[in-house]
């Protein structure tokens, strides 16, 4: 194997290639990246059993073959190289790396050891790749971090004629994002429950490149998901989600309360206020007829408030306390001039949603956060 490529367009396709190689491989093979050239096409893949990533891009071949060798290590060197063209080439059981007068000799390892990559499942239509990511950064913060609920840490996809629902929750916070698609099948209806952070890591990934993405799903979701856009395509398994809750009813069917405030303000305030704010101690919204006042702290600890603008329409004075950390991800998700608050009362969940200018409630985004006691 011998070839000549630009440093830039190495170091994207290594990226894409490693950017889900295992922190600590079961065997040491699944830590590398696979170089295979053919034909005048370099093709860059890694698989660890759950998530496969692959990437083809053209260089000036001299000699075809493939070569195993540390992902993370190449990743790191191929950024780090001088703006010039690189060359590559296996020799024995080594692979030399020239840029300019920077030379890397990699060891390589056994490439009959290595797994085959799968095979991408049915296609099931297409979506604008860049909305799709944001959709999917809007979700993800929701995903639950414990390994132990498998099941919470995943993000479920839902593909009902021209709908795609993603869902994500972590039982204290529920996200819910929708956008329109084009299946291939008018009358399809599946559903799969995607790991959240292999998810999120594609989706900005392809999302960056603009255009469409594929989206393959096996009929019935049978244990894999494909997406794939220009030369790049990945796979991952899927969760079980056969006993996923009904989480939709968890958000209330009306409401006793609302209130209207500027979402870059709010985020800043918050920002501020929640610096006296322990991990797990709340910061407190008190909306009202005059307004909104911010407010973390104790008697007995720093303490902090600050007031702002807002509109509040309710019987009477809504004071309501927050996780400042999911009030943070609820308030950056919404990604809209305005976010409407939607209140039961104040120790039921609330919920927020995108809002315009004029205070129109925008469809496609909701985000149910649970209250916590004030001190």
């Amino acid at each position: 194997m011998k070839f000549r490529i630009e440093r830039d367009t190495l170091a994207d396709a290594v990226a894409w290639a490693a950017k889900s190689l295992p922190p600590r491989p079961a065997v040491p093979v699944l830590a590398g990246v696979m170089l295979r050239v053919t034909d005048g096409v370099l093709q860059l893949s890694s698989f660890d059993y759950e998530v496969s990533s692959e990437v083809e891009v053209p260089v000036h071949a001299d000699a075809d073959g493939t070569a195993l060798v540390s992902g993370r290590l190449l990743s790191e060197i191929t950024k780090a190289l001088p703006h010039k063209p690189v060359e590559i080439a296996a020799v024995d059981a080594h692979v030399e790396l020239v840029c300019g007068s920077a030379r890397f000799t990699l060891p390589t390892m056994p490439a009959e050891d290595y797994p085959t990559l799968p095979a991408l499942p049915a296609r099931a239509g297409t979506v604008d790749a860049a909305r799709f990511a944001a959709a999917v950064a809007q979700v993800a913060v929701a995903a639950g971090k414990d390994e132990t609920l498998p099941m919470m840490t995943g993000v479920r996809v839902e593909l009902n004629g021209t709908t795609l629902a993603l869902l994500a929750t972590d039982r204290y916070r529920l996200a819910v994002s929708e956008i329109d698609w084009q299946p291939d099948d008018p009358q399809i209806s599946a559903n799969a429950l995607v790991p959240a952070r292999t998810l999120a890591e594609t989706a900005k990934s392809l999302g960056a490149l603009g255009g469409e993405l594929v989206l393959a799903l096996a009929p019935g979701g049978d244990g894999m998901i494909g997406f794939s856009a220009g030369d790049r395509r990945t796979t991952s398994r899927l969760l079980d989600g056969t006993n996923y809750p009904p989480v939709r009813n968890l958000f209330p069917t009306s409401h006793t309360a609302q209130a209207r405030v500027g979402t870059a303000a709010l985020l800043e305030v918050v920002k501020r206020v929640s610096l006296v704010a322990e991990r797990t101690t709340p910061v407190r919204l008190s909306f009202s007829a005059d307004g909104l006042v911010v407010e973390a702290g104790t008697a007995e600890d720093a303490r902090a408030s600050e007031a702002m603008e807002a509109v509040f329409e309710g019987p009477e004075p809504m004071p309501v306390a927050f996780n400042p950390q999911y009030l943070l991800d609820g308030l950056t998700a919404v990604s809209a001039p305005m976010v409407q608050f939607s209140f039961v009362e104040s120790r039921k969940p609330a919920v927020l949603a995108p809002a315009s200018e004029d205070g129109e409630v925008l469809p496609g985004y909701r985000y149910l956060v649970q209250p916590l006691q004030w001190p």
